[in-house]
């Protein structure tokens, strides 16, 4: 697609006089999709680039946090695309399975139902059902933030297209060995009824209790201490550590089991420390990791004690109660036996908790289903330390290899129904097949599927390769793989990141699934507390979309992003972006009003004023500013610079200092208005990633071409006038000075004061009348009388303020303000003068005082100056 060159013939009069969001943004979204802008041509010969969204939920609704991640998307695709890349950034959803069947089951609650009231099949219709009807909200709120991507490719991991490649990496990494199956301790949701990895457990100080039981009698006794008393009914051994000379004779020895008739071992394990509590550990292998592993080591049996649900199986007395009033009854029927020696109450402990219900986890000895990580996860390390992929920003390089290089075999089934159903048939004689997406199931009596569901992140770690066609060799995959950037949260760089690095160098043979690992912070609010329901601080992004456009919405995001940091945002601040877009509009509109024009070439340096050669050439810096900070993902440093450049440069002094220029007409002002149009051509440009709507309006109206969508990435010419900045930035000085004085004696910027400028023999001499038109500087006039007078950058200003301020009240305020100085100075030097208090004083409290005497001394100096320009009484 190439831009349309037709200008138009007057373009401020298609501009309304207020910029209004609503009238815009989704009549020109829907332009944008219509015209296929977003749609991505594998057979194109340009340059590929390509993102593939982080699927979001298909239980949510866009937060802040997918507002502000797909921004950033937004603005590097877009930006790639205007350089001239085949700019691929294709959407998708995941079908989130513990959290999605959550949400269904809750509706089924509501009817009074369960999953098991409509057996599998009828639950699962049902997911899909609920699917259909709320999955697809969060795909009309991106249409909404005006996001860019390929809809022709939308994708869902359980597609069927998605749900091939996972059957497909399954029986792959099944008969490479790396997929078994194995009874291992797990984190358990009773509430959810399923394993849950280590990344899905959210841990917290919770307040419980820490109880000291002794096991055994007489002299062959021993004291343990647990804040799960009622695992004891599952202990099968007490560990000592090995040198440990107060347990020596007891090791090897049976003791008996308090509450039971069992009598359990005592074992040599060097898992114990001995030197906390009293160096002896109760071993329940079936309930805790770590003993799990003593287990292991010294052939202890696994005794399960719980059911699913976390109510006990075991012993009669509390056989059918729930772990906690298991844990209850324990400790009274111990206390009852004198067993108990010391209690403590409350005992603040972490505790795991499902990250979907805040359940709290159980660890449970259950079969399940493994990948074998070494090899993977070596791989995905060996990615980055190698230059494959570069994280950014490099100090999270660090997070990223603690987790990969200490990786433990990953638990991937899921006791759930609804999610992609793990491809293995038992048969009636025991055997176990895995079938592959063009096998054939095996069939006959006696043969069953595996129940369970794979782990959701075992599909989304294919995102990256699986929605372009793998296993196929589909023109998608071979144009657009290895994705450019990844960008995303650096809160999932262990669920989401390290899967999809080691699944893809595994399946795509070494080939990494992204060339740059970009992590960013987490929205929070205005004052840094994490956004949730409890603290009543969550922000719907569509509220300020609906109030301010989002444009405001996408630029507040972006001018928080710096990379891996939270990202603070409050209202205030959407409404300081919304205010920018206006500033944007109005600006622009008296621009085309008064002939700004991109018609025919720049005119000749010779032709230009020092004002027009200023501003092209802090353009040009601007361009070049603004490249280097997007190569290095600085989004919140390039938005201020398009800010500060926008506002302060183009619209505060370029615009001001040039409406003498246009006002006066004739052949400079047409200058100026071709550079005028430039600079606007340029910005808009520039601007576009971040703030699409309200730029794609403006440009076309000032260049007639079709869209900003498809228009050329600015391109730094080159072109520097350093004699010039310094030229304007006189005048800048000059200005700001005059304003200073103007402020303190009470005046508004745009009251008018007679005033005599003596420019001679400086750069300032050209620029007269714009120095009047910016300070709103009146000519003498006959009655004129100095009454103050201001050196600066070489010249002098002499004010009228005659009328204009009270001053005899002003030179008593002054006088006030710098008998309070010269005390302030007094006392500081009082105090640096005496070398007792030096001898005593911290440094920072010295060099305090030091900050204290400067700060009086200007503003004495300030004052006196003032007093100075004062008029005669």
């Amino acid at each position: 697609m190439t831009e349309n060159t037709q200008t138009p013939s007057s373009p401020h009069s298609e501009l309304p006089t207020a910029y209004t969001p609503a009238d815009v943004e989704g009549k020109l979204y829907e332009r944008w999709v219509e015209r296929g802008y977003f749609t991505a041509d594998p057979a194109s010969e340009k340059p590929p680039y390509t993102i593939v969204i982080p699927p979001p939920n298909v239980t949510g609704s866009l937060h802040l946090g997918h507002a502000f991640q797909h921004t950033l998307m937004d603005a590097l695709t877009r930006r790639k695309r205007m350089q001239g890349y085949e700019s691929l950034w294709l959407p998708g959803m995941d079908h989130a399975g513990i959290a999605t069947q959550n949400k269904v089951e809750q509706q089924l609650a509501e009817e009074g139902k369960s999953r098991h009231d409509l057996g599998r099949e009828a639950f699962v219709e049902r997911v899909w059902q609920w699917k259909e009807e709320y999955g697809g909200k969060i795909l009309g709120q991106m249409r909404r933030l005006g996001d860019g991507v390929d809809w022709s490719r939308e994708r869902f991991t359980m597609d069927e297209g998605l749900s091939k490649a996972v059957q497909t990496i399954f029986k792959k990494l099944y008969d490479d060995g790396l997929i078994y199956r194995a009874e291992r301790i797990i984190n358990w949701c009773p509430r959810c009824l399923t394993a849950i990895s280590d990344i899905e457990v959210e841990y917290q100080e919770d307040a419980g209790e820490l109880v000291s039981i002794q096991y055994g009698e007489g002299e062959d006794t021993l004291v343990v201490a647990t804040t799960r008393a009622e695992t004891m009914l599952g202990d099968t051994a007490i560990a000592v550590h090995p040198d440990d000379e107060r347990y020596k004779h007891l090791v090897g020895k049976l003791i008996k089991l308090p509450l039971t008739d069992r009598s359990i071992p005592v074992v040599a394990d060097t898992h114990v420390d001995p030197e906390f509590g009293t160096g002896c550990v109760k071993v329940t292998p079936a309930h805790d990791p770590n003993d799990f592993a003593i287990g292991q080591r010294h052939n202890l049996p696994n005794m399960t004690i719980m059911d699913e649900r976390g109510v006990i199986t075991v012993h009669g007395p509390f056989l059918g109660l729930d772990r906690y009033e298991a844990r209850s009854a324990v400790v009274g029927a111990l206390r009852e036996q004198g067993r108990i020696v010391a209690e403590k109450r409350p005992y603040l402990h972490s505790v795991g908790h499902c990250s979907r219900c805040s359940t709290t986890v159980e660890p449970r000895l259950s079969l399940q289903w493994w990948v074998k990580v070494e090899t993977l996860a070596k791989n995905a390390g060996d990615a980055v330390r190698d230059g494959r992929v570069a994280i950014h920003p490099v100090e999270m390089e660090k997070r990223y290899f603690d987790w990969v290089d200490n990786l433990n075999d990953w638990c991937i089934s899921r006791q759930l129904w609804w999610g992609h159903r793990i491809p293995i048939w038992y048969g009636p004689a025991g055997e176990v097949v895995c079938v592959g997406p063009d096998d054939e199931a095996p069939t006959g009596e006696g043969w069953t599927q595996d129940t369970d569901v794979l782990d959701t992140w075992f599909s989304s770690g294919l995102w990256p390769f699986s929605t372009l066609g793998w296993p196929e060799k589909t023109p998608d995959l071979e144009k657009f793989y290895s994705t450019d950037v990844l960008l995303t949260g650096h809160d999932i760089i262990f669920f989401w990141v390290a899967r999809m690095m080691m699944f893809g160098l595994y399946a795509m043979d070494g080939q990494a699934p992204f060339k740059t690992i970009a992590l960013t912070g987490l929205v929070r609010d205005e004052r840094g507390k994490k956004m949730s329901k409890s603290a009543g601080n969550v922000v719907d992004p569509l509220d300020w979309m609906d109030k301010y456009g989002s444009d405001a919405v996408r630029f507040t995001l972006a001018k928080g992003a710096n990379p891996g940091t939270d990202v603070p945002i409050g209202e205030d601040w959407v409404q300081a972006s919304s205010k920018f877009a206006n500033k944007i509009w109005n600006a622009t509109r008296f621009a085309l009003m008064n002939g700004a024009t991109i018609e025919g070439e720049l005119p000749p340096v010779e032709q230009l004023s020092a004002t027009d050669r200023w501003i092209l050439s802090r353009l040009n810096k601007t361009i070049a500013q603004v490249d280097a900070y997007y190569e290095d993902f600085q989004f919140s440093k390039l938005s201020e610079a398009l800010y500060h450049f926008a506002w302060d440069e183009v619209f505060d002094w370029y615009v001001e200092l040039s409406k003498t220029t246009f006002f006066a007409g004739g052949e400079q002002a047409k200058v100026s208005a071709r550079v005028l149009g430039e600079v606007l051509d340029v910005m808009l440009r520039l601007l576009h990633p971040v703030v699409p709507f309200v730029t794609e309006t403006l440009w076309t109206t000032l260049t007639g071409r079709e869209s900003l969508v498809v228009a050329d990435w600015p391109k730094d010419s080159g072109f520097r006038d350093d004699a010039a900045e310094a030229e304007i930035g006189s005048i800048q000085t000059l200005t700001k000075e005059v304003r200073r004085f103007r402020k303190e004696q009470g005046l508004d910027d745009k009251q008018k004061v007679p005033a005599r400028l003596d420019l001679t023999g400086t750069v300032l001499a050209a620029h007269e009348a714009a120095i009047r038109q910016v300070l709103r500087l009146q000519p003498e006039g006959e009655s004129f009388s100095a009454t103050a007078t201001l050196p600066v950058a070489g010249a002098t200003v002499a004010l009228d303020l005659s009328g204009t301020i009270d001053v005899d009240a002003e030179r008593k305020r002054l006088t006030k303000d710098l008998g309070a100085a010269e005390k302030e100075k007094q006392q500081a030097e009082a105090k640096l003068g005496n070398e007792a208090f030096l001898a005593k004083a911290p440094d920072n409290v010295v060099d305090k005082i030091k900050g204290r005497l400067a700060k009086a001394e200007a503003d004495i100096a300030r004052i006196q100056a003032q007093l100075a320009a004062l008029p005669a009484a």
